[in-house]
C-alpha cells in the first residue's frame, strides 16, 4: 500500500498505519526510565487492557521476556478476569488508548481501594479517567486515530513495553534504530495479487505461527479490516486435531512457519485438507510466501506491518470501506461516570 494511489490514501486507517514508521523513529526509549524503576520493587509485572490494547503489546513483552531468559515475572490478562486475582505484588500497567476503557477503570478502581502501590497507565490522551487512577501515566505520541481499527498505536505500546523490559533488565536498545525502515518496507511491499485473490475468497482466515502477539492481533485486525470471519492457532496447533474441521475453501495464513514444522503443514493442510496455505516470513518458505525484512530481536513489529499491508489489499479487493465497519467501535467499552 502507499500514499500515491487514491484507492489507498483517501482512507484514514491506510493512512494511520503508514505513519507506523516514523512513530517508530520518534519513540525515545528513555520514557519508560522512570516506569521501569518503579517497576523493579515489586516482584513482577502485570499488563491489561482490551483487544488491541493488550494482545501485541503485552504477549510481545511476555515472548522477548522469556527469549531473554524469563527473569521477570509477567503475565496478562483481560482487566474483568484480573479483578479475581490478587495483584499487590505485581507492579499493573493498564493500556487503554481512550483512557476510558470500562474495564480497565473499574479494575483500578478495586486496585486503588485496595491500596495498591504501582498502578500505571498507558494511554493516547491527556486528563482521563485512567491517568487519574493511576500513580503514573504515559501518554503516547503517535496522535489521534481516527480508523476505529488500532494501528500505529499498537506499535507505540509494543515499543513502550518493549523499552521498559529492557531496562528493567539492563538489555540494549539495540533494533531501534533500524527498526522505522524495517516496518516501512513492510507496509509499502506489494502483495502477490493472487495470494491476494485466495485469501479474499477464502470463507475462513486463519493465522498460525507464534503466541507473541502478532498472529492473534492480525485475527482480530482480520474481522475488523477484511469483515471475515478468523480464527488464531497457535504455534502448530493447526495439525493438531482442528484440521478435521477444516475446508479446502479456507486460507491458513502462518507467520514465520517454524523450518521443522512446514512439511507437517504441507502434508496436513495442503495435501490432507486441500487448502492454501500462505506465509509471512523473511525467507521463502515451502508455501507461497511474503517475504520480509528480517527484523531481528524487533521481527514482531515487522510481521504485524506486513500482515497489515495483507488486510488491507484483501479489504479493498472485496470492496470494503475500510473507515466504517458497520457494529465495531472505537471504544469498545466506555466507562460512564
Amino acid at each position: 500500500m502507499n500514499l500515491i494511489n487514491p484507492k489507498y490514501s483517501k482512507f484514514a486507517l491506510v493512512r494511520e498505519m503508514l505513519e507506523t514508521s516514523e512513530v517508530a523513529r520518534k519513540f525515545d526509549p528513555a520514557v519508560a526510565a522512570s516506569f521501569a524503576e518503579k517497576a523493579k520493587a515489586k516482584k513482577g509485572l502485570f499488563l491489561t487492557g482490551e483487544g488491541s490494547s493488550r494482545i501485541f503489546p503485552a504477549k510481545r513483552a511476555m515472548y522477548d521476556n522469556l527469549k531473554w531468559g524469563g527473569s521477570i515475572p509477567i503475565f496478562t490478562e483481560g482487566s474483568t478476569q484480573a479483578i479475581e486475582y490478587k495483584l499487590a505484588d505485581l507492579a499493573v500497567f493498564g493500556a487503554s488508548n481512550s483512557g476510558q476503557t470500562k474495564e480497565v477503570i473499574r479494575l483500578f478502581m478495586k486496585l486503588q481501594e485496595e491500596k495498591h502501590d504501582a498502578l500505571f497507565g498507558l494511554t493516547a490522551n491527556h486528563g482521563t479517567k485512567l491517568a487519574s487512577l493511576a500513580h503514573q501515566t504515559h501518554v503516547l505520541n503517535c496522535g489521534k486515530e481516527d480508523a476505529v481499527a488500532a494501528t500505529k498505536s499498537v506499535i507505540e505500546q509494543g515499543l513502550f513495553y518493549d523499552a521498559v523490559l529492557r531496562q528493567m533488565m539492563g538489555k540494549c536498545n539495540c533494533g531501534f534504530d533500524e527498526l522505522p525502515e524495517h516496518i516501512e518496507a513492510a507496509l509499502t511491499l506489494e502483495i502477490d495479487p493472487e495470494i491476494v485473490q485466495a485469501a479474499m475468497s477464502a470463507d475462513m482466515i486463519y493465522f498460525a505461527g507464534r503466541n507473541n502477539g502478532v498472529v492473534e492481533e492480525l485475527t482480530l485486525k482480520t474481522n475488523e479490516i477484511t469483515r471475515k470471519k478468523s480464527d488464531f492457532l497457535e504455534g502448530t496447533y493447526a495439525v493438531h486435531g482442528i484440521e478435521e474441521v477444516m475446508d479446502k475453501n479456507e486460507v491458513v495464513i502462518i507467520v514465520e512457519p517454524f523450518v521443522s514444522e512446514e512439511e507437517k503443514f504441507m502434508e496436513c493442510l495442503v495435501k490432507g485438507v486441500g487448502m492454501k496455505v500462505i506465509a509471512i516470513s523473511s525467507h521463502q518458505t515451502s508455501f507461497p510466501t511474503i517475504i520480509i525484512p528480517d527484523g531481528g530481536r524487533m521481527s514482531s513489529y515487522v510481521e504485524l506491518a506486513a500482515g497489515w499491508n495483507l488486510l488491507v489489499d484483501i479489504g479493498l479487493a472485496l470492496g470494503i470501506d475500510l473507515d466504517k465497519p458497520v457494529r465495531a467501535r472505537k471504544i469498545g467499552n466506555e466507562f460512564i461516570i
